[in-house]
């Protein structure tokens, strides 16, 4: 196979980010949308016991899909690093070995959520009517995640090298499919909640054969399985992949504290935090991107030992995030009374709109940052920082602010509480990466020694060729 030129060694660095980005955001607006539109269907049913099931079920969705987003992550660092020093053929290896460890996973843990369903559901505070029709949809969609698994891994694979239309196209796809076979299966065959999570599985089938056949097609596809070298390749996955899933998933156990402390306010109050659920990655789904392109960039520029534009994509990564946040909140400001309307919310729903397009919204500019670092640290040989500091934010920056909150505002307060917690672990985040950065480019690191970093400056370190190092 011809060896390809590594893609963002060179080139202006903000229009890489930017069409990494937004390319990628068209695939997610598509999935974000669909889900939205779900939810916009189910609530024409005019039963508040929908919306608020799809909101239980939605959360522990979203603990799947940050799974396989962690699956991706690992992908990606992993291909890229070999792409940009040139090594194809080690890419297609490892990537193999990726692929059948990311299906391995999560089928294990596809089977562990439908037995547990009826458990996790009640544990977030589900109860009664609610509880029996999430814990049916829950069980349509959840045996679907090794599907969505490598879709995500052939995702993460386009995008290690660089190619964002065809990872884009891959989550048009799934999304397309889902638009159409929504409203035939709710309404047009009858089967409501249930038609809406069949055409979320097949979605995920869509868009795992849109991602996969470019793969084979133009990148010469997965390397043969090899067990020898399967075992080999199994510590640099599971250096990756453990911190990359362990941190994505820290988000939705932070959704979950949230989703626990709105429960006590009503199905009506959560039927509005559903909405706010499958509002938020729509709006911010370019942030969502962001960290997907960032990581690539950073990847190959690691893999070449260009330091200064690591340095310079994590700095550029940050003002596009500022940039695009702050656009989003006047949109939403503007927008969030005909949002709470056209979902027939009640006044609980309809407050907790208000408060999260007015006062949450534009603090999203500091998960962004999180998000940012997050992919930059994954790609830079430390991914157990971003475990750190995922699950810091969601943990130490969620439940104790989330239970402030409720006592101060009520439902409100919780949402305010889970904004304001999460600001100084994205400050904290932003700092060790460009010291992290910095520390490679003087030598102060070395990059094939994942664990050790001196974060003192003041404390001479011993050269890296001394036995210390």
């Amino acid at each position: 196979m011809t060896q390809k030129k590594a893609k963002f060694l060179d080139g202006d660095l903000m229009r890489h980010i930017t069409v990494m980005s937004l390319s990628a955001s068209a695939g997610l607006v598509a999935i974000f949308l669909v889900d939205f539109v779900d939810l916009y269907f189910i609530s024409l049913l005019g039963q508040k016991e929908l919306a608020a099931a799809v909101g239980f079920a939605g959360t522990l969705i979203f603990f799947n899909i940050s799974v396989t987003i962690g699956f991706m992550i690992a992908m990606s660092a992993l291909a890229a690093h070999r792409i940009g020093r040139g090594e194809e053929e080690d890419a297609r290896r490892i990537a193999t070995s990726v692929a059948v460890v990311s299906v391995l996973l999560a089928s294990a843990i596809a089977i562990a959520f439908w037995i547990a369903a009826p458990a996790l559901l009640e544990l977030l505070g589900a109860a009664g009517e609610t509880k029996v029709l999430a814990t049916r949809y829950l069980r349509i969609v959840v045996p679907a995640l090794p599907v969505s698994a490598m879709a995500m891994v052939c995702s993460g694979l386009l995008r290690a090298h660089g190619d964002a239309r065809r990872a884009m196209n891959a989550t048009l796809a799934s999304g397309a499919v889902n638009a159409i076979l929504d409203p035939i299966l709710i309404f047009g065959l009858s089967l409501g909640l249930d038609g809406a999570a069949y055409a979320s599985v097949a979605a995920r089938f869509a868009m795992l054969a849109t991602a996969l056949y470019p793969v084979i097609r133009h990148y010469g596809g997965f390397a043969p399985f090899d067990a020898v070298r399967f075992r080999g390749d199994l510590a640099p996955i599971f250096a990756i992949t453990i911190p990359a899933v362990l941190t994505n998933v820290a988000t939705p156990v932070g959704t979950a504290i949230v989703m626990r402390a709105i429960a006590p306010f009503g199905d009506a109050t959560v039927a509005g935090y559903a909405v706010i659920a499958r509002l938020t990655p729509l709006a911010f789904c370019v942030i969502f991107a962001l960290s997907g392109a960032v990581g690539p960039i950073a990847g190959q520029n690691f893999g070449a030992g260009n330091y200064p534009r690591v340095r310079e994509t994590l700095g550029k990564a940050i003002m596009f995030t500022g940039v695009y946040t702050a656009g989003m909140w006047a949109a939403l400001f503007l927008l969030y009374g005909v949002i709470a309307a056209q979902f027939g919310l009640l006044e609980d729903g309809r407050v907790l709109i208000f408060w999260f397009a007015v006062v949450v919204a534009p603090l999203f500019f500091f998960n962004g940052m999180l998000f940012v670092t997050n992919a930059v640290f994954n790609n830079l040989n430390r991914p157990i920082w971003s475990t750190l500091l995922n699950w810091g934010k969601n943990t130490l920056g969620v439940a104790p602010f989330v239970w402030l909150g409720a006592h101060w505002a009520g439902a409100p307060g919780v949402l305010i509480g889970q904004a304001v917690g999460g600001i100084f672990f994205a400050l904290l985040a932003l700092w060790l990466g460009f010291r992290l950065i910095d520390d490679y480019k003087s030598g102060r690191a070395d990059p094939d020694k994942g664990w050790k970093i001196p974060l003192m400056r003041a404390r001479p370190t011993p050269p890296l060729s001394s036995p210390r190092g």
